[in-house]
């Protein structure tokens, strides 16, 4: 495979900035955030983290698989791969009390 040139790099690093730029919004909205921890752009591997209300959220796992890395794959046709996590360095308290995400309390 091809290296790609500096400039291919920056295209697709800004490409995908643009593109979290425009789903943080909704994941702001419900009192979390979308934060890019790292891309490789090279081998198509961009790992994400859920953060603030989404720690707490039943539906996070959703949120990154079909929303993140649906759109990620297809607005971006270099991406193979989406890793994402929580950030946990909230308690629980903290984190529910920052939004109104889906979470459901376990029986």
């Amino acid at each position: 495979m091809p290296q790609l040139s500096d400039a291919e790099r920056a295209d697709r690093l800004e490409e995908l900035s643009a593109i979290m730029d425009l789903m943080r919004p909704a994941v702001q909205a419900d009192g979390g955030d979308l934060v890019l921890v790292r891309a490789d752009v090279e081998a198509g591997v961009v790992e994400v983290q859920l953060q603030g209300a989404c720690s707490s959220c039943a539906i996070s796992s959703a949120t990154l698989s079909g929303g993140v890395e649906r759109i990620l794959r297809e607005r971006l046709p270099w991406v193979t791969e989406v890793v994402g996590g929580l950030d946990e360095s909230l308690s629980f308290e903290q984190s529910t009390a920052l939004g109104t995400g889906g979470y459901v309390p376990g029986l």
